[in-house]
């Protein structure tokens, strides 16, 4: 193979080659090996991030034992759960173009690399590394840090918030309580985004087997990372790049497990917007049309009352996969080299207390579903899963806030109560601007029985209840949202994929005739940026 230093102009290569040996990279490694992108988001602020610093040490053993040479660079990672419940979270679904625009200047910019391995974690972090292997389409794969252990049950840590808001234990005891959830670094032990995204870099093919859920801070994590270096290199001189694996045929299969596992619904933004750096489509239609015939074979918190680390004693990834292969394509190519088809004949453990079969009369479909009505034009998002049964049908009347601010106050003044159908607008990628998760609300209104969340805004992978996003259009678009008034009627109706608020078509459009301009306070710098470019949630939130 020719590498990507010997294709510069003889002198520019000379001086490159003298660059890198002055940052300490060998004379001979620059003579006579490929050089080899590490990608990181190590940092000391977010749990999942920062044991990537030690893995990204494994990584460049097995790199270098497959012969090739390693560089290593950084890049921004913020942390969602940090970021919860303030003005703060309008930049994390933001940062993930910065992200993949901070990969592709280095990595491209350069022009010296062979190869990348993408060390990530956490929400809007894997998904942006996802786009820049996609955009950049060198060899590359991803490594992520795992998910850390709990020693106690989800339902217990919920309990402890709810203890907390009730003023019934003190903010140090919810801190040490939440210690024995989160009992060290590495990525939040639910079926977040994160954990989500993880898996699904499994189903594509662009990570190793049982990478995604690997513990944190474990042996076996260690040599999944080294693996995934020599993994690498084996990609480098094959020349198998990124386009090659995450087809469409990939995309589809991404979906498939996405429904297998009743993942986050931040999914459905983030697998459109690869599927755009791929020049592939995928609609939430397409989501749909999966979920639909795909039922949810585990009970992984949000969904149940088990961790990640329990759906890896399970089988992990690999066992999902095999449990709904009859729904997969499983030609597709992965980082090893071998189909899907060639890894699943492998012998696999499945646990079948944890992970059922499709046929299981447990095994429900419609995990995951797109409304539609004269509230959403366009579709909107449930995590049918974590919906109780009771609230499948609902009726309620609308109390409406034009920011998650606004919300957080009327429940604090106890303004709200059963029944009511929580209208949460302006919060969508160009309302907000930044779309902001409103997890925080979520969380709160566990509290008030039979209450709905009806918002523009995203939800965590960790939400439940009736919890109703990504809305569009969304109200700075001056969609039907933005003419909801207090004390009208809203019906969803979840058996029938159904919301729709009780006006006519004539009501609606009079009242968007009629209505003041809304916006929130006018953001410079990034946000302001973003505002004037972002694309709407269905077709993944990318820049224009």
């Amino acid at each position: 193979m020719k590498r990507a230093i010997d294709k510069l102009e003889p002198f520019q290569k000379a001086i490159s080659k003298a660059h890198l040996a002055a940052a300490g990279v060998s004379i001979d490694a620059l003579n006579e090996k490929p050089l080899i992108a590490i990608a990181n988001s190590w940092n000391e602020i977010c749990p999942g991030h920062e044991p990537l610093r030690k893995l990204a040490e494994e990584v460049k053993k097995g790199i270098l034992e497959a012969g090739g040479e390693p560089v290593e660079f950084n890049t921004i990672a913020m942390c969602d759960g940090i970021a919860q419940g303030h003005s703060g979270m309008r930049y994390c679904l933001p940062h993930r173009e910065i992200i993949t625009d901070s990969c592709e200047a280095m990595i491209v910019g350069e022009g010296v690399f062979d190869g990348v391995v993408y060390l990530a974690a956490c929400d809007k972090i894997v998904p942006a590394m996802l786009n820049a292997a996609a955009r950049i389409n060198l060899p590359s794969i991803l490594v992520t840090s795992g998910p850390c252990y709990a020693e106690i049950k989800p339902n217990e840590s919920k309990e402890l918030r709810q203890k907390f808001l009730r003023g019934e234990i003190s903010e140090r005891e919810v801190i040490e309580g939440t210690l024995k959830y989160y009992t060290g670094p590495g990525i939040c032990p639910f079926l977040g985004t994160a954990n989500t995204m993880g898996c699904l870099c499994e189903a594509l093919g662009m990570m190793l087997p049982y990478g995604s859920l690997i513990p944190s801070s474990t042996s076996m994590r260690r040599f999944s990372a080294r693996d995934s270096g020599i993994a690498l290199m084996n990609l480098v001189r094959n020349g198998i790049t990124p386009s090659q694996i995450m087809t469409q045929d990939a995309l589809n299969n991404a979906v498939t497990v996405l429904s297998a596992i009743g993942g986050s619904l931040n999914a459905l933004i983030h697998l459109p917007a690869l599927a755009h750096e791929l020049n592939l489509k995928l609609e939430w239609k397409d989501f749909a049309d999966t979920t639909s015939r795909v039922p949810v074979i585990c009970n992984i918190v949000p969904n149940g009352n088990l961790t990640c680390v329990d759906l890896y004693k399970a089988g992990g990834v690999p066992a999902i996969m095999k449990s709904v292969e009859q729904f997969l394509d499983t030609d597709c190519l992965t980082v090893t080299g071998k189909t899907i088809k060639e890894e699943l004949s492998k012998k696999i453990d499945v646990d079948r207390n944890i992970i059922r079969t499709v046929d299981d009369e447990k095994s429900v479909a419609n995990g995951i579903q797109v409304l539609y009505g004269n509230l959403a034009p366009e579709g909107a998002l449930v995590k049918t899963s974590a919906v109780p049964t009771e609230l499948h049908q609902f009726e309620g009347v609308a109390k409406v806030f034009n920011s998650e601010e606004e919300c957080f106050e009327a429940f604090n003044k106890k303004l709200i109560q059963s029944g009511d159908a929580l209208i949460v607008r302006y919060e969508g990628p160009k309302g907000g601007p930044g779309m902001k998760e409103l997890h925080r609300i979520t969380e709160v209104m566990k509290a008030i029985p039979n209450t709905a969340i009806i918002t523009d805004g995203r939800f965590s992978g960790a939400s439940g209840g009736l919890s109703i996003g990504y809305l569009c259009p969304e109200a700075a678009e001056d969609g039907p949202i933005s003419i909801i008034e207090d004390g009208d009627k809203i019906q969803v109706d979840l058996a029938q994929n159904k919301i729709s608020v009780d006006l006519t078509d004539e009501e609606i459009q009079n009242r968007i005739r009629m209505k003041k301009t809304f916006s929130h306070q006018q953001e410079k710098g990034l946000l302001g940026r973003y505002a004037k470019l972002v694309n709407s949630a269905k077709e993944g939130a990318i820049l224009k």
